[in-house]
């Protein structure tokens, strides 16, 4: 089974409407996916109207755990707790952050911002995430990201090292936009041994940790 916490739809730069997305996942063998589109403050709104409705009716006739969510980009790093409250008062039941990736231009502070911040899920490509970030996702129970989308996996092994040194807790996202880069168990697996993650540590960020996530998701009012 798939868990895959970070897509996009047509509703930022993604190829698939938020149904199809859904249903494509469907048929890849999917347990859960997040449709988390890029958005701020300005947008943030019209973005989870549209994916909530889709996920409910998905989640109403099709198999699959379908959550509505928002990928946080290129805010001002002490912007991002407001925007981060906001989406979650307004439905957003998945928090992703743009991260540090080495591939944009991603404001300094942006993971430190992310990690600091409880209604933060998930810290997405971090780049070269430093041992005192990874520390702070540890401690405060943000995941940190195995990036399953090119550019951005360029520092998989280094975010596997680091967060390994300070006992994160790993995903494997595809950050997909489009069909081809949604993931199956072989793909995924893949990335988390090819960023130098042991069989156990795959296992784990595989199966254990998103079970983990959906029960934090599962738990919050709707």
């Amino acid at each position: 089974m798939v868990y895959d916490f970070h897509t996009h739809t047509t509703l930022s730069d993604g190829e698939l409407s938020p149904m199809e997305q859904i249903r494509r996942a469907v048929l890849n063998g999917y347990a859960a996916i997040a449709l988390t589109d890029h958005a701020g403050l300005a947008d943030c709104e019209h973005i989870l109207k549209s994916v909530i409705a889709a996920c409910t009716t998905a989640q109403r006739y099709w198999s699959i755990e379908a959550i509505p969510g928002i990928e946080l980009t290129h805010l001002p790093p002490p912007a991002i707790a407001e925007a981060a409250r906001w989406a979650r008062e307004h439905g957003a039941r998945m928090i992703v952050v743009h991260g540090e990736t080495i591939v944009e231009p991603v404001p300094p502070g942006t993971n430190h911002a992310a990690v600091t911040c409880t209604d933060v899920d998930i810290l997405a490509h971090p780049g070269f995430l430093s041992d005192d970030d990874a520390r702070l996702a540890a401690t405060n129970g943000v995941f940190i990201e195995i990036s399953g989308r090119k550019g951005h996996s360029f520092t998989n092994g280094f975010v596997a090292s680091t967060g390994r040194r300070a006992g994160v807790r790993f995903l494997v996202n595809s950050d997909a936009h489009s069909i081809d880069d949604l993931l199956t168990d072989k793909a995924a697996r893949a990335f988390a041994l090819g960023c130098g993650l042991s069989e156990q540590e795959a296992d784990t960020a595989l199966t254990d940790n998103p079970r983990l996530l959906l029960e934090r998701v599962r738990q919050r009012p709707r």
